[in-house]
């Protein structure tokens, strides 16, 4: 590609709006030339809209912009949305009507019937739901959906699984950060020293989602995998990092080794693709009996590498194991950026 394609970000003063800013910034095909935010940030230079929480400084270039209206009216074709539901549910749609290729971190359309539910590695075929689709027979806007950041690194631990042996049942219990609530989000005197046993709406996402990743289409509709799947979601005082215990039951019978290898031989379209956030390895099985951990495994493969560990026997089911991901990178705004590079190899992004 000779010029990059310029982007805009709705929600970008967020926590995965600046991980959008970040890993954008030196993207061999996307460029971040529009951002918009709430009306409070509308019209301020970004450095002074947005009080900056990553570790790497804000890119000088994107420091200097100045925040949009939030609205299709002269915003790029492509947007990364990373809003709240109840905003995306309007919003989104609006973008899509005016044109746009909507690529959203949102749960608001997620299960809607012809909004794709895509992780490259795992149901990148799915995309297909976009032609369906009021927007794009309209104005040629539509809205593709990454998961939920709890679901995404379970469903690449189980995708492997269920090609090769197929799933019955599906028993997850999480660790999540409390990064994944955003900024500010749980009040330190709520998490310090404490386990929250509840994320609203968290439980029935991981259940759904799931189901729809894993299920087959079928014409212009998803039909959703039929295994039994049960979450029991927590809120942990980890900064970056969902963990979760998990435990299987599958159709057919298999060996740790065979396990084992099904994680570490998998590979999909985007690693053929060679499309550039696509981890060389998206799951990998450690060895160590203790890891994965958050402090030390949630960078492999830039933060979009799944790692799993400790699979042993289940006195329940058959198998048990953990697994570990990144949720604002592959859990939220690595998993966009990877759904829009295999849009664009799919000719969806003209």
């Amino acid at each position: 590609m000779n010029r990059k394609i310029p982007i805009g970000i709705l929600g970008a003063t967020g926590v995965v709006g600046q991980r959008f800013i970040q890993m954008l910034e030196h993207h061999p095909w996307f460029e971040v030339a529009w951002l918009a935010a709430s009306d409070r940030s509308e019209g301020k230079v970004y450095a002074e809209a947005a009080r900056w929480r990553l570790k790497t400084p804000i890119p000088a270039a994107v420091a200097a912009m100045t925040v949009s209206p939030a609205t299709p009216e002269g915003a790029p074709k492509i947007i990364f949305a990373a809003l709240d539901a109840s905003i995306a549910a309007e919003m989104e749609p609006r973008f899509a009507d005016g044109g746009c290729a909507v690529v959203s971190n949102s749960s608001a359309l997620r299960m809607q019937e012809d909004v794709p539910l895509v992780i490259p590695e795992v149901n990148g075929g799915h995309i297909k739901l976009i032609d369906i689709q009021a927007w794009r027979k309209k104005s040629g806007g539509y809205v593709v959906t990454n998961p939920n950041c709890s679901a995404i690194g379970l469903v690449l631990a189980l995708a492997p699984l269920h090609q090769k042996f197929g799933l019955e049942t599906v028993m997850a219990v999480t660790m999540q950060a409390v990064s994944g609530a955003g900024y500010p989000g749980v009040a330190s005197l709520d998490i310090l020293g404490n386990v929250i046993p509840f994320i609203k709406n968290e439980e029935e996402k991981m259940e759904e989602e799931t189901r729809k990743l894993l299920g087959q289409m079928n014409g212009s509709k998803i039909i959703p995998g039929a295994f039994a799947m049960s979450a029991q979601c927590n809120r942990v005082a980890v900064e970056d990092g969902h963990t979760e215990s998990v435990s299987i039951r599958l159709k057919t019978k298999a060996k740790r080794e065979e396990i084992i290898a099904a994680w570490n031989d998998y590979r999909a379209e985007p690693q053929e693709l060679k499309l550039p956030s696509a981890p060389e390895r998206p799951v990998v099985y450690l060895e160590a009996a203790d890891r994965p951990q958050p402090r030390f495994d949630i960078d492999m493969g830039a933060g979009m590498t799944t790692a799993v560990g400790r699979l042993r026997p289940c006195g329940v089911l058959d198998w048990k194991f953990t697994v570990l991901s990144h949720n604002t990178i592959r859990g939220a705004a690595g998993a966009a950026v990877l759904n829009a590079e295999l849009l664009k190899a799919k000719g969806y992004l003209g």
